[in-house]
């Protein structure tokens, strides 16, 4: 009989339905020889079967940029008679190359920890090892350090405030590329939240790659890298030859 009851008040109070309608400024990013960074705009509005009820929560954004995940090596580094070596060192199996996290709040006031670890929300989420390497267990550690290095360097970052929100229906963002992005996809995901809890999200991907004559090189490097060594050599024997030329010439 309670079940009963319960179903009929589900019934008898639809929720609505609310869908993601994004898009972005550019799709693709070309890194160049003058490449210096570059801002994504993301923006779009939330589209309903029917108006808000007055009691309704206030709707929460939030936007993610993730670069391709990569497996890195974290050293850590003690100084021993009298100079730094490399004493423990830990196999990160997964750390994202860029990530942006952009929300018109707090996180942890507009989304709940379960749903931040369902959709893999947050700075403290990055990072993953697989297996503990070595012998003191303190994987979390470096981990941490990852993390640390790469706020740092401006490549992870979390703003709160960011999104900006116009009558529950309107958003908009811009995110901040910088100039040593790794080539590859970026996914892009856009996640809606009510009373703390997760209610729509949508995923799009920014193609990041070389071009010009970055991309000629590259290319070259890994597909005919006999001919690239060649070129890499003339090159050498051309730049000694110039400098050695222009020494020449002062010397008179």
């Amino acid at each position: 009989m309670r079940a009963v009851l319960v179903l009929l008040m589900m019934l008898a109070t639809p929720s609505i339905g609310e869908e993601i309608v994004a898009s972005m400024n550019q799709s693709q990013v070309s890194i160049t020889a003058d490449f210096q960074g570059s801002e994504i705009f993301i923006f779009g509005a939330v589209r309903r079967d029917e108006p808000l009820p007055d009691d309704a929560s206030p709707l929460q954004v939030i936007i993610m940029v993730t670069g391709p995940v990569r497996t890195v090596i974290v050293r850590k580094k003690e100084r021993r008679w009298g100079i730094w070596v490399n004493t423990e060192s830990v196999q990160v199996d997964a750390a994202p190359s860029h990530y942006t996290i952009a929300a018109t709040g707090p996180l942890d006031e507009i989304l709940s920890a379960t749903d931040q670890l369902r959709y893999n929300i947050g700075l403290d989420r990055l990072v993953r090892t697989v297996g503990e390497v070595n012998d003191t267990n303190d994987v979390p550690a470096f981990n941490e350090a990852v993390v640390r290095l790469r706020q740092r360097a401006g490549l992870y970052s979390e703003q709160d405030g960011l999104v900006d929100l116009q009558q529950e229906t309107l958003f908009s963002t811009a995110i901040a590329l910088p100039a040593d992005l790794v080539e590859g996809d970026y996914t892009v995901r856009i996640l809606l939240a009510r009373d703390r809890t997760a209610i729509g999200v949508v995923d799009s991907v920014i193609a990041v790659r070389k071009a010009g004559l970055e991309r000629w090189i590259y290319t070259m490097a890994h597909e005919q890298p006999l001919l690239y060594g060649i070129l890499a050599l003339l090159v050498a024997l051309f730049a000694g030859w110039s400098a050695s030329e222009i020494f020449r010439l002062f010397r008179r």
